[in-house]
């Protein structure tokens, strides 16, 4: 579909407006308009913002394929259609969610709940219905949900999927050494993302990239890279790259930008859906990530917060994105074109990263902890 935004009309229009009525987000008599004669108005503009700041995507009030996907995704309910792993066209909405959900209650693995219906899905699932004397096809019909629905009072609450990220964490022990981080630099090859003056977001994602890699690397790490320097893979295309190499980590290297010049500091996101759904490592690492760089760089602290984009909900381990100052900021803008600013911002996420392992223990205080304190700490760990 096109790109829908403020003064548009036509029948994609109405169906959206009709989506958003249906969701509560617009009076009844504005959801009712039909064909050519909807118009995207102001109301409208703040009823996108609404649902997109609840789902945890970008809130631009404008819908592109993200907001579409997830429109269209909540306008089905566990029960209203069957579901089924499609290869060729994976089925996604709330359904789905409120399934994966349900089944992790239960302690069933279906991996991380992203609304999306894949194999994994379909295997916790087949495993549902045998358990249960249902028919082993891995489609979710009227006689799974009603089995859902009896099951109801027994269990709520809990979520598993979550808790074996916090235990794979702890199994894995405090040293960096053979741990695999993919690294992903934003953009690349004919896209340069923002751009002011010159410096552009894909050179600088690229050269931190690249400065990470080489201290992870020394401290006896496995650094991935998800794209070469005149690449720009999709982020679907990223997040599969990270699964693929059964990533213990991913983390992706962005920075931002504002219609005013005055828009400043860093921001970490990791997944979270706004409904108590999030990746708790992920959200750990972010708040590592996000103090260390708020400390050691002085860029103006803009938080951690959960989103549903692609790039975190479709990555398997555990995914942080990092949006380190602002392009259109004089002041972030050359810092940024500093090599030695960019050295400190390296450093800063390598030690987040060994917190996150260290699980608290022989920590030191944040922005005290060196790129030499943790060489010395791996050494130590290896006699």
């Amino acid at each position: 579909m096109r790109v829908l935004r403020r003064g548009d009309a036509g029948p994609d229009v109405a169906e959206i407006k009709s989506v958003l009525a249906a969701l509560d987000l617009l009076p009844a008599e504005n959801g009712n308009g039909h064909g050519r004669h909807a118009h995207f108005d102001l109301g409208m503009e703040q009823a996108v913002r609404a649902f997109q700041q609840r789902r945890g995507l970008i809130t631009d009030g404008v819908v592109g394929p993200a907001t579409y996907r997830a429109l269209r995704g909540a306008s089905y309910h566990l029960g209203s259609r069957p579901l089924a792993y499609l290869v060729s066209s994976p089925v996604h909405g709330d359904d789905v969610f409120a399934l994966q959900d349900r089944l992790t209650e239960l302690g069933y693995d279906v991996g991380r709940p992203d609304g999306v219906f894949g194999p994994q899905t379909e295997r916790g699932l087949r495993n549902f219905q045998r358990d249960y004397g249902l028919v082993v096809d891995g489609i979710c019909g009227p006689g799974v949900v009603r089995a859902l629905r009896q099951l109801s009072p027994r269990a709520r609450g809990g979520r598993p999927v979550f808790l074996r990220e916090q235990e794979q964490v702890r199994r894995a022990g405090p040293r960096l050494r053979g741990k695999r981080i993919v690294i992903d630099p934003g953009h690349g090859g004919p896209d340069p993302g923002i751009a002011v003056q010159g410096v552009r977001e894909a050179d600088i994602a690229w050269d931190l990239a690249r400065r990470l890699e080489g201290r992870m690397k020394a401290t006896g790490m496995e650094a991935l890279i998800s794209r070469g320097p005149r690449q720009c893979p999709a982020e679907a295309d990223r997040a599969a790259f990270a699964n693929e190499a059964g990533a213990d980590l991913f983390l992706s290297l962005h920075c931002d930008r504002n219609a005013s010049p005055l828009a400043q500091g860093v921001a970490s996101f990791h997944f979270g859906n706004g409904y108590g759904t999030t990746s708790t490592v992920g959200e750990l690492l972010a708040g590592f990530i996000q103090r260390e760089l708020a400390v050691r760089t002085g860029l103006l602290d803009c938080r951690t917060h959960p989103k549903t984009w692609e790039i975190l909900r479709l990555t398997r381990c555990p995914a942080v994105r990092v949006e380190i100052g602002y392009l259109t900021n004089p002041g972030d803008r050359q810092r940024l074109s500093d090599p030695a600013f960019r050295d400190v911002v390296a450093e800063g996420i390598l030690v987040a990263v060994k917190r996150l392992y260290l699980l608290g223990e022989n920590d030191q205080p944040t922005g005290t902890f060196t790129f030499a304190d943790v060489l010395a700490h791996e050494l130590a760990k290896a006699e």
